[in-house]
């Protein structure tokens, strides 16, 4: 027998259908903006967390840092250290949230576009 939602398990579900959906709305240019922040501060610091990271990027809506840490995380760029912190994002009430690093694919990533960058300007100059 199917269970019966109470009124507030089925706004919750709304909300989060709708979140989803407007996660799935952004456009690659917002997940390049991300996966570039993620390799800056890979590179830049043994460790870092989307509260660094939400100080660099313009505000692209609920969830959707967090979404595209995961995808970059089951990409295999980054890992989680095992360590956790308070967020400073007000919405989140000082939640903890993850702290992460670049895996070897992730330092590949990084050192191969930074090269490409590097071969860019010398063409242009």
């Amino acid at each position: 027998m199917k269970k019966r939602l109470s009124v507030a398990e089925r706004l919750a579900s709304t909300v989060k259908d709708q979140l989803l959906e407007d996660i799935s709305r952004h456009d690659e240019w917002d997940r390049f903006l991300v996966e570039q922040a993620v390799l800056h501060f890979g590179e830049a610091r043994d460790e870092f967390t989307c509260n660094q990271l939400r100080e660099l990027l313009p505000d692209l809506g609920p969830g959707f840092l967090g979404a595209a840490i995961n995808s970059l995380r089951g990409g295999g760029v980054i890992e989680h250290t095992g360590r956790m912190v308070p967020s400073t994002s007000g919405p989140t009430h000082g939640h903890r949230i993850s702290v992460w690093r670049l895996t070897d694919k992730g330092r590949a990533i990084a050192t191969q576009r930074r090269a490409m960058r590097n071969k860019q300007r010398r063409a242009a100059a």
